[in-house]
């Protein structure tokens, strides 16, 4: 099988290693410094076990790749429409594409862009730290759950299968909403406070005034969940976020490398976006939409023009009484 692998970072270097053992992969992406690196180094993962690597083709125009049987997209977010067309354009007339993305909504582009038979969602708890370009960390091990209902189902099969063969754990669902929603609750309580204070998943629980907060925010996005019919995989939102705190302890989330290296992060799609269904349904989610908003207004100021003022910061709500950080 023949790989197209659109994402240049910590998520793409994981998934490039690894992959590059049972496959033909190709790393497409728009990072210069990562494309040159992984054709000049190769791909590094640094792991407890030792260090694994692997030597991939690269390239920043998809006019350069051979057809492909499956495009996995591990891009931001907000990159989502981009790597759709380039999905597009690099597969062959049969072929397929995952996203294991984060947040809500790349799912729906890709469908919108390639078909719904085509386009395949899944979800993993695993992690990793961009060292340096095309030379990550490995955050924790964890599990993929793949969507396997109609029409998708024998290309989630295939893609299962190869994805054991390369070492990962995998579990084939027929309706991802419960994950989704659970790693969502897990996303919005972490990325945004460790980004915005700077600090590792782990610092959550032993600051008392960041676990105050987290542990707010995972409340929130459970009762968005739950109000529209889901049901997560957890009956407590708290202790979960505790828990991938705890497995992620020295893991430096997603947000905050981007926050890090001045690039847009996915907060639209994460906080932002259960801000938005809270507003259509009716749950109020004040500590989601004011994250939201500080970290919109970070993002502003690290790119606003020069001479422009700085935007003033989110201020965020008072917060009732709650339980400490939880013993580990």
């Amino acid at each position: 099988m023949r790989i197209a692998l659109l994402g240049t970072g910590a998520m793409g270097t994981l998934f490039g290693v690894r992959l590059a053992r049972v496959a033909e992969v190709w790393m497409l992406g728009t990072w210069a410094e990562a494309l040159e690196a992984v054709r000049t180094h190769g791909l590094h993962l640094v792991t407890p076990q030792g260090e694994e690597s692997a030597r991939i083709p690269v390239a920043e125009d998809p006019g350069e790749v051979p057809p492909c049987d499956l495009a996995l997209i591990l891009v931001k977010a907000y990159q989502t429409e981009r790597a759709a067309r380039w999905a597009k354009q690099v597969l062959r007339p049969g072929g397929a594409a995952l996203t294991l993305q984060n947040g809500l909504g790349p799912l729906e582009t890709l469908q919108a862009v390639l078909s719904p038979s085509r386009a395949l969602q899944g979800v993993t708890t695993m992690g990793a730290t961009l060292l340096a370009p095309g030379y990550a960390r490995l955050g924790g091990e964890g599990p993929i759950w793949l969507s396997a209902s109609a029409p998708t189902e024998r290309w989630a099969q295939r893609i299962a299968d190869l994805l054991e063969r390369a070492g990962f754990q995998v579990e084939l669902r027929e309706d991802l909403q419960g994950v989704i929603w659970g790693k969502l609750v897990a996303n919005t309580a972490i990325n945004p406070i460790t980004a915005l204070f700077d600090v590792p998943n782990g610092a959550l629980l032993e600051r008392p005034d960041l676990w105050r907060l987290a542990r707010g925010v995972a409340l929130e996005t459970a009762a968005v969940a739950r109000a529209q019919g889901v049901v997560l995989p957890f009956d407590d939102p708290v202790g979960f976020v505790a828990d991938v705190c705890r497995r992620t302890a020295a893991n430096s989330s997603s947000m905050r490398q981007d926050l890090h290296r001045g690039r847009p992060t996915e907060i639209d799609a994460l906080n932002g976006a259960v801000a938005a269904i809270g507003r259509r349904i009716g749950v109020q989610t004040p500590l989601n939409e004011a994250l939201w908003r500080w970290v919109k207004a970070v993002e502003e100021r690290s790119t606003r023009a020069p001479g422009r003022p700085p935007p003033e910061p989110a201020i965020l709500p008072a917060m009732g009484p709650t339980h400490g950080a939880p013993h580990r």
